[in-house]
């Protein structure tokens, strides 16, 4: 019983030594995957490593994916647009409403206001620091806006945004900081002024069209010819041209005869003599020729109303005046567009164009948004159907397209004035161009000219009377 005992512990401790052996020989390195076969131990305990290798890390687990957070809300922003032209207020509404619904997170609040008025209102704000976003922005004014430091530097946008292959660049030089080089409007359409002629009228009296390359001579010709008393009572029913001292009217005479309003620096008002001859011709027009009435014959009637109400045969205005045209005259005659003639110093022809623009205020505080509604409206998104008939669009597939010629309407030759913006030259804008110019209020070179037209004045006169008050104007920009 005894040595039956003593053997069955003695075969407890040998598999208890056993067990011992195998533990401590036994050092695992990584984790096991999943449950496994192990092979049996060995009798005698294995021999360390001199250096433990590190243990490697169990596999983290990837943690769950989050789901993604939504995009946060455009912030809500207002622009204030104030606009000029309350005849193209209906077909511009349908242009910001566009934009407004690509653009849901941006309202544009538009305003218009006719000019000169609207050259009033718009001083008025910038002097109470409350200019709009964003606004229409004359080429005669932009030098003294951004010499004011009125205007958002806009170079940056236009390098990132614009292809020059698809605008009308030439045209952007005018509103360009004359010491910088940059940007600070952007145009949506360039204009031209034209000469507007009576088609019926001139197939009435057998008279050739007007035609590119044609001179004063042959003008004054057909403006005798054009001139009608229908009726003997000594009052004409026709005129064959009307003009006034409106720069429209005016600058393009000028410029077909070589002459300059202003010295080479655009500094001093310093007619040259080829502008001065320009002006005699004009006025001769009205007080030899017996051609053209007086400015005081015409008061009453919108001056943009003389031509499609028949009262005079030709006029020299901006080609914005197309759509003016058709709503004053309808279908009552036909009429087309033609270069202004040549005077007897021209070189070629130079056509006086330039362009409308937008600006951004430099106090605006949403830029970014303010460029973003002026590319809008300026690029492709602007149809042609939401166009101002006679401005030339600045985006240049619509400009180039069949569309912009509107077959079926007058004129029936509105092909020239793209055309005639290859001639494009230059212009008498300046800083305070409006004021010297009488532009705003009537006075200056335009007020003086009016008087001569009138025969209050003789032209002499009136040059040094504008002398000496545009060059106080300019003197202010220019000492």
């Amino acid at each position: 019983m005894y040595r039956k005992n003593i053997s069955w512990i003695l075969a407890v401790l040998i598999v208890l030594s056993l067990l011992l052996s195998a533990c401590a020989g036994s050092t695992p390195t990584s984790a096991p995957a999943g449950p496994a076969e192990q092979e049996p131990a060995a009798a005698e305990p294995t021999e360390a490593p001199d250096e433990a290798e590190p243990a490697e890390a169990p596999a983290a687990e990837e943690p769950a994916e989050e789901p993604a957070e939504e995009p946060a809300e455009a912030e809500e922003v207002t622009l204030r647009y104030f606009m000029w032209d309350p005849s193209f207020e209906e077909i511009e509404q349908l242009v910001v409403d566009k934009f407004m619904a690509d653009h849901p997170n941006i309202k544009v609040e538009m305003e218009v206001v006719g000019t000169p008025d609207y050259w009033t209102r718009l001083s008025a704000m910038s002097a109470s620091n409350n200019l709009p976003c964003v606004f229409s922005m004359s080429s005669g004014f932009v030098d003294e806006w951004i010499m004011n430091d009125l205007l958002l530097d806009i170079q940056h946008y236009v390098d990132r945004d614009i292809n020059p292959d698809e605008y009308f660049t030439g045209v952007f030089d005018v509103v360009r900081n004359k010491e910088t080089g940059n940007m600070h409007s952007f145009p949506f359409a360039f204009v031209e002024t034209v000469l507007f002629y009576n088609k019926d009228a001139f197939d009435a009296e057998g008279i050739p069209y007007p035609d590119m390359g044609w001179t004063w001579d042959e003008f004054l010709d057909a403006a005798k010819k054009l001139t009608k008393d229908d009726n003997g009572d000594d009052v004409i029913d026709q005129y064959g041209f009307w003009a006034y001292g409106r720069y429209a009217h005016i600058e393009s005479w000028v410029y077909q005869n070589n002459g300059r309003l202003l010295n080479p620096e655009k500094t001093r008002f310093a007619p040259d003599e080829n502008a001065i001859e320009a002006l005699a011709f004009l006025n001769s027009l009205i007080h030899e020729h017996k051609v053209a009435p007086t400015p005081a014959e015409m008061e009453g009637v919108r001056q943009q109303d003389v031509f499609p109400m028949g009262m005079a045969a030709m006029w020299v205005d901006g080609a914005w005046n197309i759509s003016s045209n058709r709503e004053v005259g309808g279908d009552s005659f036909q009429w087309r567009v033609a270069p202004i003639p040549r005077g007897p110093k021209a070189e070629g022809d130079t056509a006086y164009g330039w362009p409308d623009n937008l600006a951004i205020a430099k106090s605006c505080e949403h830029p970014d948004e303010a460029w973003e509604f002026i590319k809008y409206i300026t690029g492709p998104e602007r149809t042609i159907d939401l166009t101002f008939p006679g401005k030339i669009p600045i985006y240049r597939p619509v400009a180039e397209s069949e569309e912009f010629l509107e077959l079926g309407q007058q004129p029936d030759n509105k092909e020239f004035l793209l055309e005639w913006a290859n001639y494009t030259g230059p212009t008498s804008y300046t800083p305070g161009w409006g004021e010297w110019r009488g532009y705003t209020d009537g006075a200056g070179l335009e007020g003086q000219l009016n008087s001569v037209f009138n025969g209050e004045i003789d032209l002499e006169t009136a040059i040094e009377n504008v002398t000496a008050y545009a060059n106080s104007v300019l003197e202010r920009y220019y000492p």
